[in-house]
């Protein structure tokens, strides 16, 4: 439930188009609405200015559709990550006017529209290709928040030239984001480069030496450059959710 369908349910009742009771029924689950499998929390976007997130890994095709269609039935925008098609498949019988994103895995409705007079930036950075599934859950998410987002990808540290050709964006940027796998070195080149916050996401991309992302986790947690945080691996929703509170504040 967000700030316009509250305003409108209570304008809708002044104006007698509701009963009491219907007005009263739609108040008790203000706050948060079980639904058996889940219990959704409707009061988020009014405590962090998001709603719910969904996370489809682990739930059935039937639980998310029905968890998305209550959030969208409130007038909230959907999220959902590490979605598949068949996940898709299911909410989009609940809820018609669903999106996929097959690159960042993300189911969305009632997107909303971007800052309009907002010149801040998040730019989002990627060391390889193969990080780009990351980096793309991290542009989705930043933008149902209402952010403006750039993408610089497949700069990594193998071939340096390919970053310093692109400092322009590296410097007009108010947050940036960078996806790394393997040895996970890019967030400290581009930390030692730029005045402005970097959150580093490891991802699970690389051979076995890698360990499934902790190689370059412990490489992040680790960097020298100044001014960086690091989230958990292939987390590119809390990575983005964290650089847009940052440019919010």
């Amino acid at each position: 439930m967000n700030e316009t369908y509250l305003k409108k349910l209570l304008s809708d009742f002044k104006r007698s188009r509701i009963s009491e009771e219907d007005a009263l029924s739609s108040l008790q689950n203000f706050s948060y609405e079980s639904i058996g499998f889940a219990t959704i929390d409707h009061h988020r976007q009014f405590r962090q200015g998001f709603p719910e997130v969904i996370l489809c890994e682990g739930k059935t095709p039937q639980q998310i559709s029905g968890i998305a269609k209550k959030i969208v039935d409130r007038g909230s925008a959907l999220l959902a990550t590490r979605a598949t098609k068949k996940d898709f498949d299911a909410v989009r019988k609940a809820v018609k006017k669903a999106r996929f994103n097959p690159a960042a895995r993300t189911i969305t409705a009632n997107e909303p529209t971007l800052i309009p007079s907002s010149k801040k930036i998040i730019l989002i950075v990627t060391a390889g290709t193969s990080d780009i599934p990351v980096a793309e859950e991290a542009v989705v998410t930043a933008k149902m928040m209402r952010q403006h987002v750039e993408t610089l990808y497949d700069v990594g540290v193998a071939g340096i030239h390919r970053l310093l050709n692109q400092t322009d964006k590296l410097h007009r940027a108010s947050v940036i984001i960078v996806v790394a796998g393997m040895d996970g070195a890019l967030a400290s080149v581009v930390g030692g480069l730029v005045r402005v916050p970097v959150i580093a996401v490891p991802t699970s991309t690389g051979y076995g030496a890698s360990f499934g992302g902790i190689a370059p986790l412990l490489t992040m947690l680790n960097s020298c450059a100044a001014g960086i945080t690091v989230v958990n691996i292939d987390n590119g929703f809390g990575a983005a959710f964290a650089a847009s509170l940052i440019v919010k504040s």
